[in-house]
């Protein structure tokens, strides 16, 4: 006789097992389909950028906090940094020579160099009115005075004098003739002359004229020469000048004896022009001066550029004077109908 199994067992359980099988066949079927879905090609993913994943061996950046603005960040190298832009020029260094001016022909010769030379110390390049200071009170001819300066109203140094604000530097040596510093002293101009001959340091001559124991040189003296001779009479006139505590000259007069070349030269380089209202100087012919060497061509070169280095800086020339006194000598020859000495006046355009 068979025995009754309990209720619960056997067959009667078959259809709680298949659903328990179905459930977890199902959940799966869910796991899988999710991990098919993150692993889907790009093609198939929306478009726009894909993000590049960060090198492995680099952690990525934090990103900014949110609300933040992104800022852009520029790297840069140690030792190359670039310098910004200024908004001035850059000042100008020192300069070591003047610009020559092209040859006067191709030929290079003297006759060429000679004609453009002397053609251009003997043209004016601008009309002056009024010259010397006699012409404070009336007009007169200047044909035969070497020494003039401009007084139209327009240079301003005519109003300096009136109102006794007017400095003149007069270079020179003893034997000179003195008689144009005297009258300018006299018309309220404060004047110094720089005369290497003067017995004392300083001498006050009268109210307005001074004499000092100077004398103008291209150079300052070596400094071990001057720790020696710490009262050394030689100075360059920048030096001079911030000695003195001037900052302007209304008038530069300069009769130096053939040292004019190279005290022009060293005005010109280090831009003491730029202090001085009106020059005049009396330059020589007869030789090529002082420190000026070469052939006679290349000499009448280095003098011609010299002078366009003058107009250069806004000088012109309103008076030449040719001295008809002295030996007609042109690089000690006969030659041109050339003096060997000429005194000539310019004015500074731009001065105020």
């Amino acid at each position: 006789m068979a025995r009754e199994r309990p209720p619960g067992r056997g067959c009667g359980a078959l259809p709680g097992c298949l659903l328990g099988a179905a459930l977890l066949l199902g959940l799966r079927l869910c796991v899988e389909l999710r991990r098919a879905g993150s692993g889907a090609p790009a093609r198939s993913a929306p478009p726009g950028p894909v993000p590049r994943p960060p090198a492995p061996h680099l952690p990525p950046a934090p990103g900014p906090p949110r609300g933040a603005s992104r800022r852009q960040v520029t790297y840069v190298r140690r030792g190359r940094r670039t310098r910004e832009p200024s908004c001035c020029a850059a000042p100008k260094g020192p300069r070591w020579q003047i610009q020559l001016q092209p040859w006067a022909s191709p030929a290079q010769s003297l006759d060429e160099e000679a004609w453009r030379f002397l053609r251009y110390i003997s043209t004016t390049q601008i009309a002056c009115d009024h010259m010397s200071t006699d012409s404070l009170a009336t007009d007169s001819s200047p044909a035969n005075k070497p020494w003039l300066v401009c007084l139209d109203d327009r240079f301003g140094l005519a109003h300096q004098i009136r109102s006794k604000q007017c400095r003149l530097y007069s270079l020179g040596l003893g034997s000179d003739d003195t008689r144009f510093e005297v009258s300018m002293a006299n018309d309220g101009c404060e004047v110094h002359r720089f005369d290497p001959s003067v017995k004392s340091a300083h001498i006050l001559e009268s109210e307005r004229l001074w004499y000092h124991r100077l004398s103008i040189d291209w150079r300052d003296p070596h400094p071990a020469l001057a720790a020696q001779k710490p009262y050394s009479n030689t100075r360059k006139l920048g030096s001079i000048l911030n000695e003195f505590g001037h900052h302007k000259i209304d008038v530069l007069k300069a009769d130096l004896e053939s040292a004019e070349w190279k005290v022009l030269e060293n005005l010109i380089l280090e831009d003491v022009l730029e202090q001085i209202g009106q020059l005049i100087f009396e330059i020589h012919l007869h030789w090529p001066g002082f420190e000026v060497s070469g052939s006679d061509s290349s000499v009448v070169r280095f003098w011609y550029s010299l002078l366009k280095e003058l107009e250069q800086k806004d000088f012109r020339l309103f008076h030449s004077y040719k001295d008809l006194s002295k030996p007609q000598l042109f690089l000690k020859k006969d030659i041109f109908n050339a003096s060997s000495c000429y005194t000539l006046s310019w004015v500074n355009t731009r001065w105020k």
